[in-house]
């Protein structure tokens, strides 16, 4: 296998189109750096050009390529070029053309991260399906060139699998890799019909990348996931029993963090993991408040959750890092909705927050009838204990109970009865 370089040396490109305006292109680009330093490279330059629209040959028009681009290449020692918008295949091989250096862009260069960071095998899995669906529809008529796969930023992953043998062979691939995927989908979802016989409730951590997620699971739990200032530190989900003041036990789970314009390659093949966040009774959205652009995150990590069907899921915004801010930027953030600040790192607030994650569990309640057959006295139990019985009548079939209590609980003990009696709701 090729050696890789300790670094890279990076040239960023980005396009400012009529409806953005200047900070919405620095803050995106400032982003784009960081993931490429996530990813080993030093970046040495950047260009913004504006334009009313991308060049369908270039992206940024041949003028600006051969006149600033070019030359900024040579004389900067540039290996790579990143684009901060997703390119067609014409455009990078074109690019590729007029600078003599490697180009990839926004998509590519998060798929690299991802390859780097997946440790489970399902990890694995759903980064070369991401991958290969990316590069599949760019490997027309790409012949010998694809031996330089496996060498650089943007080549990882299945890239070292020999991509370069034929588009049959990789389509295939693609096939069993879905299909392996499908497996893993059906064992999480045994495994969540499995833990809804246990009364726990399930709650998940999510947020932009780099919020302080796992810093946060760690300091609520006494877990060691590891920890980086760097952007999708980690990405392989982790679950740990969080006990909250009134001795209740729920389950936390640490998802992968979201980004601005998350390719959608990533969002399909990471839907048995983003899953964990659709089933989850309550979200902490975890929010970096010591980042200028931190509104736009937010934006960003609630589009990514309403694309995924959780838009409308009971929520908790955690801002994080107030270590950071100072008193008057502290009594400045947002309310109206639940929320609280935090540090993770210096563990101010966090009591607090546990007891919102109780408070606002116990809110959520509804008014159910179940039928309990005789032989379960389990969910008898389990309804007398966490909620509050309405209504009691004795019947051949079972005791009919109306109920009123907390809508995760009434979820677990329709889950323990099964479909045929899933707690009808009360007039």
């Amino acid at each position: 296998m090729q050696k890789l370089p300790d670094y890279e040396k990076v040239l960023l490109i980005t396009l400012q189109l009529p409806h953005e305006d200047e900070r919405e292109v620095e803050e995106s680009l400032e982003e784009l750096a960081r993931l490429a330093d996530t990813a080993g490279a030093q970046v040495v330059g950047r260009v913004v050009q504006r334009a009313r629209r991308p060049d369908p040959a270039t992206f940024l028009g041949r003028g600006k390529v051969r006149d600033e681009i070019a030359p900024a290449c040579r004389e900067l020692g540039v290996d790579l070029v990143i684009c901060d918008h997703e390119l067609s295949p014409a455009q990078v091989h074109n690019l590729e053309e007029e600078l003599g250096v490697r180009v990839i862009d926004r998509t590519q260069l998060i798929l690299d991260i991802f390859a780097r960071r997946a440790r489970t095998r399902e990890g694995r899995l759903q980064v070369e399906l991401a991958q290969l669906e990316y590069l599949y529809p760019r490997l027309a008529g790409k012949g010998t060139e694809l031996s330089r796969l496996g060498g650089g930023i943007g080549t990882r992953g299945p890239g070292e699998t020999k991509l370069e043998t034929d588009r049959r062979r990789i389509k295939r691939r693609i096939t069993d890799l879905r299909r392996e995927l499908e497996e893993v989908r059906r064992h999480r979802a045994l495994l969540r019909t499995r833990r809804q016989g246990v009364p726990l409730t399930l709650v998940s951590l999510v947020g932009y990348t780099n919020a302080g997620k796992s810093t946060l699971l760690n300091a609520l739990t006494g877990a060691d996931v590891p920890a980086e200032d760097r952007l999708f530190a980690t990405l392989d989900p982790t679950t740990r029993r969080l006990v909250l003041p009134n001795n209740e036990v729920v389950l936390l789970t640490d998802t992968v963090g979201f980004i601005r314009r998350l390719p959608h390659h990533l969002v399909a093949a990471f839907r048995a993991t983003l899953e964990e966040v659709v089933e989850a009774d309550l979200l902490l959205h975890v929010v970096d408040v010591s980042s200028p652009d931190y509104p736009d995150q937010v934006k960003a990590v609630e589009d990514v959750l309403a694309s995924l069907g959780a838009g409308e899921k009971p929520t908790i915004l955690v801002y994080n890092k107030i270590d950071r801010l100072t008193a008057e930027e502290t009594w400045l953030l947002p309310t109206g909705r639940p929320a609280v600040a935090v540090s993770a790192l210096t563990g101010r607030g966090l009591d607090e927050l546990r007891r919102l994650i109780m408070d606002v569990l116990k809110d959520q309640r509804v008014r159910r009838e179940f039928l309990v057959p005789y032989r379960r006295g389990d969910v008898l139990n389990l309804l007398y204990e966490k909620g509050e019985v309405l209504r009691r009548e004795d019947t051949p079939a079972g005791v009919l109970l109306e109920v009123e209590l907390g809508a995760v609980w009434a979820s677990r003990a329709a889950a323990l009865l099964g479909k045929d009696n899933p707690g009808r709701i009360s007039g």
